[in-house]
């Protein structure tokens, strides 16, 4: 698709509640460098699914959590100006 997004967006994680693997899309409506990290409720980095200048478009991303407890997990984007936190839930 030739299509740009308008603005900046952090879609919540598919499916939520998952075991283990769940994806996440994003939108970035010009050239950005783009950071997704996976956060524990402590506020400790689990993990960096992105940190990469990208160009405008849509994005998605898969994320596979078999080596984590239960429990509820925050992604946060930060692109440019904008900045995005959503929970999501991992049930085993």
């Amino acid at each position: 698709s030739t299509e740009i997004p308008e603005q900046y967006s952090l879609e919540q994680n598919y499916p939520n509640p998952f075991n283990p693997v769940t994806k996440i899309k994003f939108d970035v409506p010009k050239s950005s460098d783009v950071k997704l990290v996976v956060y524990d409720l402590l506020g400790s980095e689990i993990t960096t699914l992105v940190n990469e200048k990208l160009e405008a478009g849509y994005y998605e991303t898969d994320i596979n959590m078999t080596s984590y407890a239960s429990g509820v997990y925050i992604y946060r984007m930060e692109a440019g100006p904008y900045s995005s936190v959503r929970r999501m839930i991992l049930v085993k």
